[in-house]
């Protein structure tokens, strides 16, 4: 019988069509030869590579999911490969896709008018208009429906006022999609963010997420133009589709930081020599990667069943936060694992699990922490909210 591959023990590749082994192989090239060679310099220094974005515009990756407007059009499983690919590399690079994507380009595709699409989008496909998306708010966390901020109609524009906490991009950005109270229910906003009053200040002192650029954005009396609110967005109902979207591709990102782990788990322990014999003869270290294999095997065909499902239009959100859950919660835990069967070599940026280790520690976090989704699997097990 052939040898399976290590880190598709279930050849989930035979799964894949043409296109989506293309996409996948192309996206990997580029971290293997562009991305790899800064990430560790990038987090050790906290910074995120802006040098790479002309190229990851040039791939296809922004927006890659959406139709027209220079975007790819690619299928929901590409677009999960592509955030697979990316962490593999680190959680900035995925972060920062995920955000211009998910979250600033689909609520402009999805909720804004044809003369918005047309303004924004071909330009933040090529990278040359970079969103951030501002929903969370200081005190506000888990609940975005304790908004504060807020914005009151003045003539033909809006002045908003208000601030938002922990927003990707945020420094980096030349929009930001901005979620306020109004009179008439929460609504979305396209914020310029050269406007007078607006600030995005960088959040420094991390120790998760290094790569990326991480923000705070205050709003004093910002005036926003009447043509700059998303028309089709009312209620809370628009910024959670949002973040459906980014969540889905979140079920795939860490399956890539865990293979990273596994990877280099599997190479140090085989050159790696104690007591006459390679870390890989010990039972103990066989039992800790035969583990992670397989809970990477279980993720990698509940991504890709989940994939199918957004296809075919029948995705369910609860569905979403069940491969969130499992999917970032088996990857936080390989990558302490091999932080741990690494020695002390694996406290080092020149090994990848602590740098994966500790930008998981924010991904379980964000887009919903691992208790709401446990909360949301939980609402639709019993039927009763215990939020």
């Amino acid at each position: 019988m052939s040898k399976l591959d290590p880190l598709d023990l279930y050849d989930i590749t035979a799964e894949l069509d043409d296109e989506e082994r293309m996409i996948r192989e192309a996206v990997a090239r580029f971290v293997d030869q562009r991305a790899l060679p800064l990430i560790p310099e990038c987090f050790d220094t906290g910074r995120f590579p802006t040098e790479l974005i002309p190229e990851i515009a040039e791939l296809g990756l922004l927006g890659s999911s959406l139709e027209g407007y220079g975007c790819a059009g690619l299928n929901s499983v590409s677009y999960g490969l592509i955030c697979q690919e990316l962490e593999r590399g680190d959680s900035g690079l995925r972060s920062f896709v995920s955000v211009q994507s998910s979250l600033c380009m689909y609520p402009i595709h999805a909720f804004g008018s044809e003369a918005q699409r047309e303004k924004w989008l071909p330009g933040m496909a090529r990278g040359e208009i970079i969103g951030c998306f501002g929903l969370t708010e200081p005190h506000g966390g888990s609940d975005p429906a304790n908004m504060k901020t807020h914005a009151r109609r003045d003539g033909d524009d809006w002045v908003l006022n208000g601030a938002k906490m922990w927003i990707t991009n945020g420094t980096l950005a030349h929009i930001a999609i901005v979620w306020a109270r109004t009179d008439d229910g929460i609504q979305g906003f396209i914020v310029e963010t050269d406007s007078s009053g607006f600030e995005a200040r960088e959040i420094k002192a991390k120790m998760s997420l290094r790569a990326s650029a991480t923000s705070e954005l205050f709003f004093d009396n910002v005036r926003v133009p009447e043509a700059n609110r998303l028309p089709d967005a009312k209620g809370l109902k628009g910024p959670l589709s949002c973040l459906t979207q980014a969540r889905y591709g979140i079920t795939w990102g860490p399956i890539g930081s865990a293979i990273a782990c596994l990877e280099e788990a599997l190479s140090y322990t085989g050159e790696r020599e104690l007591f006459q014999r390679p870390l890989a003869a010990n039972q103990a270290v066989q039992l800790k990667l035969a583990d992670m294999a397989r809970r990477i095997t279980l993720a990698q065909l509940m991504s890709l069943r989940l994939g199918r499902l957004k296809d075919a239009g029948s995705m369910h959100p609860t569905q979403v936060s069940l491969a969130k859950w499992n999917n970032v919660r088996m990857a936080l835990d390989i990558a302490r694992e091999c932080r741990d069967v690494l020695g002390g070599s694996g406290i080092t940026l020149e090994y990848v699990p602590i740098r994966h280790m500790l930008n998981l520690e924010s991904v379980i976090t964000y887009e919903g922490t691992e208790t709401i989704h446990q909360l949301v699997v939980g609402r639709e097990l019993t039927g009763i909210n215990a939020f």
